[in-house]
């Protein structure tokens, strides 16, 4: 029986991330997650911020620069990273992929989502694409 995704996301990262989607709203806030992984496990160790290009539908679509992305990856692989998985707020929307989000998703990353309303984050959810579509990730400190 194949064990649960799971994501280690310390305390710290996770404030991190919820300050910058309360500070997007009602936008939609992207970047990028990274750190190591193995054996089901992601582990990240930095999140960084990426522009969202997509200004037309900026509160329910996101379109992540890929100069942020080009510039995360030179960032992750000089330090022994990668880029694990992308993290973006669904504002006034539940914290599940949406199919925008799965038709623009890449296998065995994380897509770490956080519903947002106003100055309140209502929920955070880790997504991870397999063959049969998104399994949930255990989220862990």
């Amino acid at each position: 029986m194949a064990t649960r995704p799971n994501l280690s996301l310390p305390p710290a990262l996770r404030a991190e991330v919820e300050t910058r989607v309360r500070a997007g709203y009602p936008r939609e806030t992207c970047g990028l997650l990274l750190g190591r992984r193995g054996d089901g496990r992601c582990e990240v160790s930095r999140v960084l911020p990426a522009r969202n290009l997509n200004q037309e539908r900026s509160r329910d679509r996101y379109e992540l620069d890929p100069r942020d992305y080009l510039a995360a990856d030179r960032d992750a692989r000089a330090s022994g990273e990668e880029i694990v998985g992308i993290w973006h707020s669904h504002p006034d929307h539940p914290a599940q992929p949406s199919d925008t989000d799965l038709a623009a998703a890449w296998p065995e990353w994380s897509y770490l989502i956080v519903s947002v309303s106003g100055e309140r984050v209502l929920d955070l959810r880790s997504w991870r694409l397999r063959k049969e579509g998104f399994e949930e990730e255990e989220i862990t400190p």
